[in-house]
């Protein structure tokens, strides 16, 4: 299978890449990795699409939002979250979807605060849901066999030492890598996949 994983060189991205290794996998990153797009514009995923051509699945560990205070949260802090993690992901879909094979698949990423928010998440817990409904209803209207998933990962313990808190309160990356593994290999579609369930 080729792969295309966008956010390869991330910590959930590369646990990703190193779990799929018994396939070809296509790294991207917004500027390092096999390849550079920027999901937040349409036509940079174009060309990422153009360059790499058909391939089997896309897996995207990408996406930035904000976190603030509701108070303190801006115009601009919406925009940045909705034009990244949300909308970069649903690009993925809409124009990559040409470029996937028949019986394919997308596996996009949301995370724990769409279920379980807390004071700060708003604009991060906004795109989350948004993006798991987005892959139920995509997985309703996708071509040729291919299913669209999507991935909740909790708090990752790697990301939780760089913070300087307890990594106990996550889940490795190892872990939550097995998640993506089971949208791409397994046939389901138009699931929210808890990692957690992983562990």
């Amino acid at each position: 299978m080729r792969v295309v994983v966008v956010g390869g060189t991330g910590t959930i991205g590369s646990a990703v890449a190193e779990a799929l290794g018994a396939h070809e996998v296509i790294r991207v990153g917004s500027s390092s990795g096999d390849v550079q797009a920027d999901i937040s514009r349409p036509e940079s995923i174009r060309e990422l699409f153009a360059g790499v051509g058909q391939v089997d699945a896309v897996v995207s560990c990408a996406g930035s939002a904000r976190f603030n205070p509701l108070a303190e949260l801006s115009d601009d802090d919406f925009a940045f979250s909705l034009a990244n993690k949300l909308m970069g992901q649903v690009n993925l879909v809409r124009l990559g979807m040409e470029h996937v094979r028949d019986g394919g698949s997308f596996t996009l990423t949301s995370g724990v605060l769409g279920q379980v928010p807390i004071p700060g998440s708003a604009a991060v817990s906004l795109v989350n849901g948004g993006l798991e409904a987005f892959a139920r209803a995509a997985a309703l209207e996708a071509p040729r066999g291919i299913r669209v998933n999507v991935i909740s990962p909790p708090w990752v313990s790697e990301t939780l030492v760089r913070m300087r808190q307890d990594p106990a309160g996550g889940l490795p990356a190892a872990v939550v890598a097995r998640a993506y593994l089971s949208s791409v290999h397994d046939e389901i579609n138009g699931t929210v996949i808890d990692a957690r369930r992983f562990a």
